[in-house]
């Protein structure tokens, strides 16, 4: 039987009514509730914990808040994760619960979102860290106390936070308590390190060496005694095995020698046109090798030299002898006759080696040449497009690193290549002291095939040391200055800012591949 129509509106009217009434009553934890809780985290009333674990509906409304906060954090790109207690499962609803009530609880207070960006961490480990045995056996009892803590059941943001201010301790007091004139050691601190030559000496007595570990530790520096195996080790002259190493040094040395009998110790006549100028501007070339240093002023230094560059350029027709080519040998020669003369440089004869130790000391030269030039050729090719290459690239770096000085030197008009062709050319050989040369050449080694690309963050590290001083200039004063760098009393230190810096730079851009697009 049909209602009758009064009574069906009577029931739509009652019906509306439980609704309404429901609604009133119910958890919409958007409304008076969440602002309850506000008011209870913020006068850290302990009751609040009883009174959302009696209202599911409060629960998930807190819990969507602390959602809806975390999504532009995640968005935001924050490496670190939210700080809630290590012992419990992401599945236990009440870990979840104490989590959700911290976030919340931190909004509340004026605090971040969820979730910590911890940059003052990584801001200092950017550059090569430090190997001191003393920071290396506190880091170690600081990781140790962090891991048993979090087995205990401790919040890792707090161990993290506990670690990150005991290391920061360590950093600060060992660098107030270091002597002033520490950083200016000849060999860096780093590379004489007693825990770094313990590295060094590990991978080295390996029966085969793995090459990725020793450009690890190289990175930072070599010490000295070791950057003869070292570096022919790096460049892949000499193999890792140690059984075949000497085998094939003897070998290519002999293949040296058979080659310059063959390029080089013959007469005009036999040379063409194109050999004969060739040879006559390495002849030219070599006394105006380091001019600074007066051990490359030994005339059997100069024919070594020649012979060298001669028998490269014979060897590797594409580009011929190109000018800077020269000053790339000088490192390998420093290092190679360390190994046969002691003291300092300054005070080192040529009339102290024998025939066949000069003949070895070149071959090695030679081929660690061949070697590092393989990478790039196109720098020393027709027109040299590689560096023009890399000229652009830094121009562009610089542009997005420090736009004032960018825009002053375009303002001034002055061109990159002005300055850059000769830095990337000579490897900044000739913009630093040459007792910092090698140094610079391990990091070099250790980039291997990355050197190129890596080239130009150190050399936008280089120009903006003067970043001040450069805004204030016109053309004229910026061209003296970039030509005449006031490098001359440059210590490891100012050389170990640079390449710090480089490497913050390319850790922060390399996985951006269009932030060096126009």
């Amino acid at each position: 039987m049909t209602e009758p129509l009064a009574e069906q509106q009577d029931r739509a009217d009652s019906g509306a009514a439980r609704r309404q009434a429901h609604r009133r009553g119910g958890g919409d934890c958007t409304g008076s509730n969440a602002v309850d809780l506000g008011d209870a985290l913020r006068a850290g009333v302990k009751g609040v914990r009883k009174r959302a674990e009696a209202s599911n509906s409060l629960r998930l409304g807190v819990s969507s808040v602390a959602g809806a906060r975390q999504r532009p954090a995640a968005m935001s790109g924050s490496g670190g994760g939210v700080g809630g207690g290590a012992g419990g499962s992401p599945n236990n609803t009440e870990w979840r619960f104490n989590q959700t009530l911290r976030n919340v609880q931190g909004m509340l207070k004026g605090r971040s979102f969820p979730g910590k960006v911890l940059l003052t961490r990584r801001s200092e480990p950017l550059s090569p860290p430090d190997y001191s045995p003393r920071f290396e056996s506190e880091h170690d009892e600081d990781e140790h106390k962090e891991g048993s803590q979090e087995g205990e059941g401790q919040a890792p943001g707090n161990s993290f936070d506990s670690a990150s201010a005991k290391k920061s301790n360590i950093l600060s007091t060992s660098s107030s308590n270091s002597l002033p004139d520490a950083q200016g050691l000849v060999s860096g601190a780093r590379a004489t390190d007693s825990a770094r030559i313990d590295k060094f000496t590990k991978e080295l007595s390996r029966p085969a060496v793995i090459l990725d570990n020793l450009r690890e530790l190289s990175w930072s520096g070599v010490p000295p005694y070791m950057r003869p195996n070292v570096w022919r080790l790096l460049l892949g002259y000499a193999p890792p095995n140690k059984d075949r190493r000497e085998g094939v040094l003897t070998r290519k040395r002999l293949e040296y020698v058979e080659c310059v009998s063959q390029y080089y110790d013959i007469p005009d006549s036999e040379r063409s046109d194109e050999e004969i100028t060739m040879l006559r501007q390495i002849a030219v070339d070599c006394p105006r090798t380091v001019p600074d240093v007066t051990f490359f002023q030994n005339p059997q230094i100069q024919k070594s030299l020649e012979r060298i560059l001669y028998t490269w350029a014979i060897r590797h027709p594409a580009s011929g002898y190109v000018q800077g080519i020269n000053d790339l040998v000088t490192p390998f020669l420093v290092v190679f006759l360390s190994e046969h003369l002691e003291g300092n440089m300054d005070s080192w004869s040529m009339d102290n080696l024998s025939g066949q130790d000069i003949s070895n000391i070149e071959a090695d030269c030679y081929w660690c040449l061949s070697k590092f030039l393989d990478g790039m050729q196109d720098h020393y090719t027709f027109a040299q497009p590689g560096i023009q290459r890399l000229v652009f690239r830094l121009k562009e770096l610089v542009r997005r690193i420090d736009e004032p000085v960018s825009k002053h030197i375009e303002e001034q008009g002055l061109e990159f290549l002005q300055f850059a062709f000769r830095w990337f050319n000579c490897l900044l050989i000739r913009e630093i002291p040459f007792h910092l040369v090698t140094r610079l050449w391990d990091t070099y080694l250790a980039e291997g095939d990355y050197l190129p690309d890596f080239l130009v963050y150190i050399s936008a590290s280089f120009l903006l040391t003067w970043s001040d001083k450069l805004q204030k200039l016109d053309f004229q004063e910026m061209v003296m200055l970039l030509q005449h760098l006031p490098t001359r009393t440059w210590a490891h230190h100012e050389l170990e800012m640079v390449l710090s810096r480089a490497y913050m730079w390319h850790t922060m851009f390399k996985s951006s591949p269009s932030h060096l697009a126009s």
